[in-house]
């Protein structure tokens, strides 16, 4: 796993989308996987270790720019590199 050990850590708060003052591209050089409440979620667009929560799209329903809203989930929250 050389791959692991050349990715930068990962951050405390980290989000999807460029135009996010949480997004660090480095860290989307490397495929990652985030568990909450032990189970792994593949659906996240945004998670916060420290406050305990993710942000996942809501099932269909869309603002008025056309994106899925977010629902904040929250519970215990574990990122990792795979």
């Amino acid at each position: 796993m050389t791959d692991a050990q050349e990715a930068p850590p990962l951050p405390d708060r980290l989000s999807i989308e460029p135009g996010s003052p949480h997004y660090v591209a480095a860290v989307f050089e490397h495929q990652i996987g985030i568990r909450f409440n032990d189970k792994e979620r593949f659906d996240v667009e945004e998670y916060c270790i420290s406050e305990g929560w993710v942000m996942v799209p809501s099932a269909r329903t869309v603002d008025r720019k056309g994106k899925p809203l977010m629902i904040k989930l929250k519970g215990r929250v574990e990122a990792f590199y795979r």
